[in-house]
């Protein structure tokens, strides 16, 4: 590989920068709130755009029955899938042909909720940075994922002033999906149960100064206490679903002390931590409560077991519960996510990412953990390696994600789609290893 080949798909990303920028606005001026997670019209619009730039987009819509399940509207994958060299079937090229390399996105997001001194629908452009929700996470990386892909198959076209074609092997996929807010088993979970893809590499939407090989995992539930309801005036008449519930958040709250003890050895991850995230209660100021429900979410660090974790908080919870006489408890889990932890493979992802993130922005890119959860989790439970990384600031916490003025720098995005094309040449180069 020569320089002329990396400065070929730098100049052709230039060139249709301005381009890549309004196929974000306009993904961006569809809303995916989820909940509730209507979330079809998104992919179709997403689809149109895609068809109109010659990639079309294979649709797969999500039945009712397991919308119902999650209390999800309407869910439609998308795959896009690009074969360089000859022969092979619809999934996959020829044997000894080169890798896929799967490019994951998702479009659902929060609500914006309040507190936006822009439309958070309207992807308005200040100062060089886009506003609006999902302008950073993760509809962003849409746009670097599919131009990256664009740049790419321009090259294999033969370069300017007497340069030859560039011969490819393997293929790419664009993976957009629309379920990473309630966990992804309806997102890339569905199309890897489902046996529609199977990828050999994968690489995620992240941020663009950092390489993440490993994040936490997420289990939630959802605690009922069952008291009983009485009025106000005759209290001991029935028993207070609240007061067990304030015993309950104290012993939880507690238990933080235990788990930042915990340390992980992941880089970018400290340690667990328990937080409550919702409660709801009572009838009225003049009853006594008889129902109070909990939602918990407990971060797992890579090194944890899901199933040790979930036995632990169940104990805490059922012996606290227990000196509440006359209070009954349920525990339902919500959600179960995996940590995902590096895998032996990712290696030709990590070195190219980094060689030419620090090509890019002129600055080193280390590999991390981080404390979130993500989709990436489900490839790496399938043994596709993965790494994070797209378009974005150093942290989440720069973008504003999930909260009010969500916004990307521009000059990430750019620099982030060279990144990402740069190392699928590298990963389908037919000279490569």
């Amino acid at each position: 590989m020569t320089a002329n080949h990396y400065d070929a798909l730098d100049a052709w990303i230039d060139a249709h920068f301005d381009e890549e920028v309004r196929f974000l606005q306009e993904l961006v001026r569809v809303p995916t709130d989820t909940p509730p997670g209507n979330n079809a019209p998104h992919a179709e619009r997403t689809a149109e755009l895609l068809a109109a730039m010659g990639l079309p987009a294979d649709k797969h819509p999500v039945p009712t029955w397991a919308l119902q399940e999650y209390g999800l509207q309407s869910i439609t994958n998308l795959i896009v899938r690009r074969r360089f060299g000859t022969g092979g079937g619809e999934h996959r090229p020829a044997a000894g042909l080169g890798p896929i390399v799967a490019l994951n996105a998702h479009g659902d997001v929060v609500p914006p909720g309040e507190g936006w001194s822009h439309d958070p629908y309207g992807a308005e452009i200040v100062d060089g940075k886009l506003y609006g929700r999902a302008a950073a996470v993760s509809k962003s990386d849409f746009a670097t994922y599919t131009y990256a892909l664009r740049a790419l198959e321009a090259l294999g076209a033969p370069l300017e002033q007497g340069g030859s074609a560039v011969a490819l092997r393997g293929g790419v996929e664009l993976h957009f999906t629309y379920d990473e807010e309630f966990g992804g088993e309806l997102g890339p979970g569905w199309l890897l149960e489902n046996r529609l893809t199977r990828p050999d590499f994968l690489i995620a939407a992240g941020f663009s100064y950092q390489v993440v090989t490993a994040h936490n995992g997420c289990l939630q539930f959802e605690v009922t206490l069952h008291g009983l309801a009485s009025h106000a005036a005759y209290p001991e008449t029935g028993i207070d679903a609240l007061q067990a519930a304030t015993r309950l958040l104290t012993a939880l709250y507690a238990h933080n002390d235990v788990l930042r003890k915990r340390r992980s050895a992941v880089a970018g991850i400290t340690h667990p931590y328990l937080n409550v995230g919702r409660i709801e209660g009572g009838s009225n100021t003049n009853v006594v409560p008889g129902k109070v429900v909990l939602k918990i979410d407990r971060r797992l660090i890579p090194e944890e077991e899901a199933r040790t974790v979930e036995a632990e908080v169940r104990e805490l919870i059922e012996r606290t519960v227990a000196a509440s006489a006359g209070v009954r408890v349920e525990i339902r889990r919500l959600l179960l996510a995996h940590p995902l932890k590096p895998l032996a493979g990712n290696a030709p992802l990590v070195a190219a990412v980094q060689s030419h993130g620090q090509a890019v922005f002129g600055v080193p890119i280390p590999t991390s953990g981080t404390p979130l959860y993500t989709d990436a989790r489900l490839y790496g439970a399938h043994g596709v390696p993965a790494v994070i990384y797209g378009a974005g600031p150093r942290t989440v916490l720069e973008s504003n994600a999930k909260r009010a003025d969500e916004h990307l720098v521009l000059s990430d995005l750019r620099g982030a789609t060279k990144v990402i094309a740069r190392t699928l040449l590298d990963l389908l180069h037919a000279e490569a290893p």
